[in-house]
């Protein structure tokens, strides 16, 4: 595999990608599971459910420009292990909700809020830092590869473990990987990088007119994830009755088809025109999106499934490779950039949830479909 790439891989990379295996794991268990669970938990309302992460978004966006001054005095590395306990906590908490609606409700927003501040601004600087330019698609694309691998395995056994046994095996399986994931972030490199900006300045700066690619196509790329992760596994639940083994299976026989495409994806990410492919991969993956919205059966599932994890190859993989290289270009000033990028995602996935609400409560799951469609076509910004 090393052949795969020009130069020798960093230590700090390796970590990175060693950590970030463990937890894609433990999302493979519970991702596609968790807004199933919390729709039955919550009386099959998916308002609800979208209230809860759009709550969970929304204070995440608030609080960040503060919340880095605190990483300031923690550090980055002990921040990103610190996370993976809050990790942890949250999908404990998660679980719990069966059996006090409102108090663990409360508890798992703020534990998840906690791992995403303490997680999500050191390691995109981490990750800026720790790649080489050369290499970056690659490194990008072999995180994505390893990340669709899992995600083939652990849906297929969540689903039958569900499906035969509960949801309790899988979350102390999936929680078990979350904390695995300390192991590897024990051993990342210092970063010496101060977060310089007040928050006033974070503000400030997130409006200026020269950030407004970065702002808004990262606002798009939120938008758009947050239908793929919470709406479209609650459709395909309601869609399949509520078969948990049969919507594992379906789930990783469309992952299966884009593993091989994505290591390609990275290859050519590195010698090709960035922009092109982002362009061609967006148009493609945005006429995914408006296909799933007439998707009526288990094999229109996997049809429009298998196209769009195709597509999403070339739309994600040069979008995170530009935004790595943007950020690494600003030098010392990464981890401010970093938490602009962060902020504009969790803005999208607010703004989509909000229209989402109003969407589900007068047509249907389906059609939030078209607005992430919509979204998909402004990540060219970037």
């Amino acid at each position: 595999m090393w052949h795969y790439f020009n130069s020798k891989l960093s230590s700090g990379f390796v970590a990175l990608f060693s950590g970030r295996m463990m937890q894609f794991a433990g999302a493979g268990m519970l991702g596609l599971f968790i807004p199933v669970y919390l729709y039955l938990q919550y009386g099959q309302n998916a308002q609800a459910v979208l209230l809860w992460y759009l709550a969970g978004h929304l204070l995440y966006a608030i609080i960040l420009p503060w919340g880095v001054q605190f990483i300031n005095k923690f550090g980055m590395r002990r921040s990103i292990q610190v996370s993976v306990f809050f990790d942890a906590i949250y999908l404990s908490a998660i679980f719990l909700i069966a059996y006090n609606t409102l108090v663990f409700t409360i508890i798992s927003i703020i534990a998840l809020l906690f791992a995403r501040l303490l997680f999500w601004m050191p390691f995109h600087v981490d990750f800026a830092k720790f790649t080489d330019k050369g290499d970056r698609g690659k490194e990008v694309s072999i995180i994505w590869a390893m990340k669709s691998f899992l995600g083939i395995l652990m849906p297929i056994a969540a689903g039958f473990l569900i499906e035969y046994i509960g949801f309790g095996v899988v979350f102390i399986v999936g929680v078990s990987l979350y904390l695995a994931a300390i192991i590897p972030f024990m051993t990342l490199p210092h970063t010496r990088e101060r977060y310089d900006w007040t928050p006033r300045q974070t503000i400030k700066n997130f409006f200026k007119k020269e950030n407004r690619n970065l702002v808004l196509s990262n606002i798009a790329n939120g938008a758009e994830n947050a239908v793929t992760l919470i709406i479209w596994p609650i459709f395909i639940w309601q869609l399949l009755d509520g078969n948990y083994a049969a919507m594992g299976i379906l789930s990783s026989a469309i992952v299966l088809i884009g593993v091989a495409l994505q290591l390609v994806a990275g290859k050519y990410t590195d010698v090709l025109n960035k922009r092109k492919l982002l362009h061609w991969g967006s148009m493609f993956y945005a006429l995914g999106w408006l296909v799933k919205v007439f998707v009526l059966t288990g094999f229109h599932i996997f049809l429009a499934g298998a196209y769009h994890q195709f597509a999403r190859i070339f739309k994600d993989t040069p979008f995170d490779t530009l935004n790595y290289e943007y950020l690494a270009d600003k030098g010392h000033l990464v981890d401010e950039y970093t938490v602009l990028k962060e902020i504009a995602v969790q803005v999208g996935k607010v703004l989509i949830l909000i229209f989402a609400i109003i969407i589900v409560l007068n047509f249907g799951l389906n059609w939030t479909f078209a607005l992430a469609a919509l979204a998909t076509l402004f990540v060219n910004l970037l």
